[in-house]
C-alpha cells in the first residue's frame, strides 16, 4: 500500500544541455544529459526502485517477477516509458515505426509518443510533420536533401501539448524541454541530423533512410485533439490522450491548489510525474513529500490516495493494447 519511487536512468546526448543535471542533482562524466528516463522498464535503460519491498529491483524485474503490483498484466514488458528531454541543440529529424514494423524488424514495440512542453525559448519552433504529398515526392526530397521543402515547422510555447503517432516526422529543436510519454520502445529512425559531427567518433551519426521512408505516413495529417477538462475538489483535470485516439496509453494533466482525494479506478496502475510545484502524497496514512522532478508509480494495491499542495502532475496509465 505504498507508491513505487524510481531513480531515473540518464542518457547523455550530443544535443543535450545542463537543465536535467540541475533538476535531478546528478552529473554524468560526459556532461550534457539529454534524456532522463524517469519511469522506465525498457531493457535499454530500466529504472531502479528506491523504496519499499521491491527496493533494489529494476522496474523491468519487478514487472516480470511481481505482477500483482501491476494488476497481473498479460504482457511481460512494461508498456510505457516516461522521460524528460532537454534540447540544448536540435535533435535529429526522425520517425518511429508502428508495432507491426518494429516487431518484424527490431524485436521491439512501435513508438507512439506525446510531448508536454515544460519550457520553450521565445520564438521556438519544432518539426511536426512534412509537406510531401506522395511517397514519390517524399523520396525525391529526402534523396536530394530538400529539407526546406519537406520539413514542417510549428511554433511552440511553454504548456503546449503534442500527440505524435508512429509514422510522424518530428524533432525537438534548440531551447525546448519536454516530458515525453510513449510506448516503451527504443526504436528511432534518423532522417536528417543537420550534418553535424559526433565529437566522439569524428563522423556523422548513422541515418536510417530506408526504414524512415518505409514508415513515414504520407501525406501528413495532424491527429485530432480530444482534450477534455473537468474539476474535482481542488483539482482541474485535463484528459490529453485516451482511447480510441491512442490505444497505447491514457494521459492526464492535473493542476492542484489544495487537496484532491482520489480512487485509482479504471486503470491497473498510474504513472505520476510532478512537473511543477510541491506538496504531499498521502497513501494508507503515510505522507510522502513530492516536488518538481518526483516520479513514481501508484501500484494496483493502492486504491485510495490524496494529493495536497500546489502541484502540476502528468499522470499516465496503460491503454487497451
Amino acid at each position: 500500500m505504498e507508491p513505487i519511487f524510481l531513480a531515473p536512468y540518464f542518457r547523455p546526448k550530443i544535443w543535450g544541455g545542463h537543465k536535467l543535471e540541475r533538476l535531478f542533482h546528478y552529473r554524468v562524466p560526459e556532461g550534457k544529459i539529454g534524456e532522463a528516463w524517469v519511469i522506465s522498464g525498457h531493457r535499454s535503460g530500466p529504472d531502479k526502485i528506491i523504496n519499499g519491498p521491491l527496493k533494489g529491483l529494476t522496474l523491468r524485474e519487478a514487472y516480470q517477477r511481481h505482477p500483482v503490483y501491476f494488476g497481473y498484466p498479460k504482457g511481460k514488458e512494461f508498456p510505457l516509458l516516461v522521460k524528460f528531454l532537454d534540447a540544448n541543440d536540435n535533435l535529429s529529424v526522425q520517425v518511429h515505426p508502428d508495432d507491426a514494423y518494429a516487431k518484424i524488424n527490431e524485436n521491439d514495440s512501435g513508438k507512439t509518443e506525446s510531448w508536454y512542453v515544460l519550457q520553450a525559448d521565445p520564438g521556438a519552433q519544432l518539426i511536426y510533420g512534412h509537406h510531401a504529398k506522395s511517397k514519390e515526392q517524399l523520396r525525391d526530397w529526402i534523396t536530394n536533401q530538400k529539407w526546406h521543402k519537406l520539413l514542417r515547422y510549428v511554433p511552440v510555447k511553454t504548456g503546449d501539448f503534442f500527440y505524435v503517432p508512429a509514422g510522424t516526422v518530428h524533432a525537438l529543436t534548440k531551447g525546448i524541454m519536454v516530458i515525453e510519454t510513449q510506448q516503451s520502445s527504443d526504436v528511432t529512425y534518423r532522417l536528417y541530423d543537420w550534418d553535424r559531427i559526433d565529437a566522439k567518433t569524428g563522423k556523422k551519426r548513422q541515418l536510417h533512410l530506408k526504414q524512415a521512408m518505409d514508415t513515414i505516413q504520407v501525406p501528413h495529417h495532424d491527429p485530432e485533439k480530444h482534450i477534455e477538462q473537468q474539476t474535482q475538489q481542488d483539482a482541474v483535470i485535463k484528459t490529453l490522450v485516451s482511447p480510441p485516439q491512442s490505444p497505447h496509453f491514457y494521459l492526464y494533466q492535473i493542476d492542484l491548489d489544495g487537496r484532491w482525494d482520489q480512487e485509482r479506478s479504471g486503470h491497473p496502475y498510474w504513472l505520476v510525474s510532478v512537473i511543477k510545484g510541491s506538496g504531499k502524497l498521502i497513501c494508507d496514512g503515510h505522507i510522502y513529500s513530492i516536488a518538481l522532478g518526483s516520479n513514481f508509480i501508484l501500484p494496483n494495491q493502492v486504491q485510495h490516495f490524496a494529493f495536497e499542495g500546489k502541484l502540476r502532475l502528468v499522470i499516465s496509465a496503460p491503454g487497451n493494447k
